[in-house]
């Protein structure tokens, strides 16, 4: 290097290194030192053996101490920049190749949600979504997203050991996401599949956040928002005695009036037949035939609460029903169930029947609202940008151009009144 080009570098290196010493002296004083995100690397030893000089020696040229570069080699000093910079003249070379931070693991820990498998059956790393609720970091299997969705949703990190742990366990992952993406990560349970698609809007404008949808009945997501698993809940429970939905049940799970109920959409739910209807189905009481087997969804659901309603109004009993025991967990499941013929008839949304091509007989319009907790919409740094999302022109173009949804109501704000 040219001599006149080498105060040039040098202040090039003064400010880097004046940068990461006071990172160093910075993350020295933190809390969280463990979850540091670098190291200190330190290749002063090595450089001055290299050049066949003592402790003493590079001392004596550098204006310093014996016990300083003795200290120094041993990380227990950080030298001040002049004195890094008087090291790299006498050893010449740069700053940063005697001292440098090198990219360590991150690793964080959480609670799990759901089991991981046994050693014996899994023996690769598992893939794991990481969301930050509340005050709590919560870790979920990819796996739980679905057959089709864990090949098409990345990871957020890994969790190395396969033992068998319960759900509640305390896990450590290995992330392979920026940490600042984490936090912006929106976790969703419900059974509305298009809660997919407001993420994809929202990254056209947040290009960091995104939206994972967990895919549970209607009381299985309000319990897991309640247990702070998820950022928010997506259900839809239709009470025919009020003529309301949602709100009668969560007037009756729900204490305080610490909650935002917003509309996504309304739809509408019905019988899900194969093409042309063969089987004639257009009641409950259609159902106790001896030639139509049913599709059944979880308890707790709007789908199953739909159906027993149905039962009851017709006067069969569950036990008249074969099926009724046969559980899947989303309106896909069902409609797949139904496309592949393994039974007749199942309740639904109508864009299910029109995704595997099948009739829909329909039943009732009902309100899919979403429930959050008022202080993630405080706290949490994205989250708030999902319900302006959910009004845009946009999105309500596409989730009404896949049938079955009415928008006219969506954004709005329900009110909530518990005591």
């Amino acid at each position: 290097m040219p001599e006149q080009s080498r105060p040039c570098k040098r202040w090039q290196v003064y400010f880097t290194y004046d940068c990461l010493k006071c990172y160093l002296i910075h993350m020295k004083n933190s809390k969280t030192e463990i979850e540091l995100r670098y190291r200190f690397s330190n290749h002063l030893k090595s450089f001055r053996t290299q050049r066949n000089l003592s402790q003493g020696q590079l001392a004596t040229r550098s204006g310093v101490t014996r016990q300083a570069v003795s200290a120094i080699e041993s990380n227990l000093y950080l030298p001040a920049t002049a004195v890094a910079l008087r090291l790299a003249s006498v050893l010449d070379c740069h700053v940063e190749d005697l001292f440098s931070l090198v990219p360590t693991e991150d690793i964080v820990e959480g609670t799990l949600i759901g089991h991981l498998p046994q050693a014996e059956t899994s023996t690769h790393p598992i893939r794991v979504k990481v969301s930050t609720v509340g005050k709590r970091t919560v870790v979920r299997r990819v796996t739980d997203l679905g057959e089709q969705l864990s090949f098409a949703v990345p990871a957020d990190g890994y969790i190395p050991e396969t033992d068998n742990k319960p759900s509640g366990s305390t896990v450590r992952v290995k992330l392979s996401r920026d940490r600042d993406a984490i936090a912006q990560e929106i976790s969703v349970a419900g059974c509305d599949p298009a809660i997919f698609l407001v993420g994809e809007h929202l990254r056209r404008h947040k290009d960091r956040t995104t939206v994972v949808g967990w895919t549970m009945g209607s009381m299985a997501a309000l319990q897991a928002l309640q247990r702070g698993e998820v950022h928010v809940a997506g259900m839809h429970l239709f009470d025919p005695v009020t003529g309301e939905s949602n709100l009668p049940f969560l007037k009756r799970s729900l204490k305080g009036s610490s909650y935002e109920v917003v509309t996504f959409a309304t739809w509408e739910e019905g019988f899900l037949v194969r093409p042309g209807n063969p089987k004639s189905i257009r009641t409950g009481a259609d159902l106790i035939e001896p030639t139509v087997t049913l599709v059944n969804r979880e308890e707790g659901s709007g789908a199953r609460l739909l159906l027993d309603q149905r039962l009851r109004t017709s006067g069969v009993e569950q036990a008249q029903v074969r099926g009724y025991e046969r559980i899947v967990s989303s309106h896909f499941e069902v409609a797949r169930a139904i496309a592949e013929r393994q039974a007749d008839v199942g309740i639904g949304i109508r864009s299910a029947a029109q995704l595997f091509d099948l009739d829909f007989i329909p039943l009732q319009a009902a309100r899919y609202d979403l429930v959050v907790p008022k202080p993630y919409l405080k706290s949490h740094p994205t989250l708030a940008h999902l319900f302006e999302t959910l009004v845009s022109r946009p999105f309500r173009n596409e989730i009404e151009a896949l049938g079955g949804y009415d928008t006219s109501e969506t954004g709005k704000a329900q009110a909530l009144r518990t005591d």
